[in-house]
């Protein structure tokens, strides 16, 4: 039930979730940053992570299309790159246990950021809120959002609705400049009446929530 409101122009971004085989995760993050460039050539990278804490064996990575007639030309020219299928997809494949994909818009309210400096982490956060969309529970969680940003401990990289996979999910990428600026932080938050205010305010409309700590790739644009 729902999906919720967009930006005004046709971009959209497919977040890609790959289970690894546990015995394989090195050699997969080596494939990627010796070949991936095949891949680049076609379409925009927003950024590639593999999970550190929250997630075993797990890699993410996010593309930008204009539109998805954008997408359906890129995948046609992907499946006829001789390099990108003879030296990355045949020796990748047998290495992936798992693969999941979505479809999201950045919510309206947010753009894209950036980290202010390079070698930070990322979290990945993944709200499941009740059916409704952001109708339901649109202004709650923003304010929420805002009142982690105006605390000043983490920065805001973006925000994702589902269009395509399990509805009323809500992605939210952090970036922090190391694991444990982003402890002390939270504890900060988690002190800060505001804060409280606003999450309490949030969470009646939170079906459930999980979090994880991202390290990126070589290739990665972000990092």
């Amino acid at each position: 039930l729902a999906t919720g409101p967009r930006q005004n122009n046709g971009i959209f971004y497919e977040i890609r979730t790959y289970d690894i085989k546990p015995a394989k995760m090195k050699e997969f993050l080596e494939m990627v940053n010796k070949y991936f460039h095949f891949r680049t050539a076609h379409s925009e990278l927003v950024g590639f992570w593999y999970s550190e804490l929250g997630a075993m064996n797990k890699v993410f990575h996010i593309w930008k299309y204009d539109n998805f007639a954008h997408r359906t030309a890129v995948r046609h020219a992907l499946a006829n790159d001789k390099d990108w299928q003879g030296k990355f997809i045949s020796a990748a494949l047998p290495l992936v246990e798992k693969q999941h994909n979505e479809v999201a818009y950045l919510v309206p309210w947010c753009q894209l950021g950036k980290p202010s400096k390079e070698g930070g982490v990322y979290e990945w956060v993944t709200f499941q809120m009740k059916p409704g969309g952001p109708a339901l529970w649109g202004e709650a969680f923003r304010a929420a959002i805002n009142a982690h940003i105006n605390t000043g401990y983490t920065k805001l990289i973006g925000v994702f609705h589902t269009e395509y996979g399990l509805l009323n999910t809500v992605h939210v990428l952090w970036w922090n400049e190391s694991p444990d600026h982003r402890a002390a932080g939270r504890h900060s938050a988690h002190e800060d009446a505001r804060v409280v205010a606003a999450v309490r305010d949030s969470v009646r409309f939170l079906e459930s929530q999980q979090n994880v700590l991202l390290i990126p790739l070589q290739c990665s644009p972000l990092k």
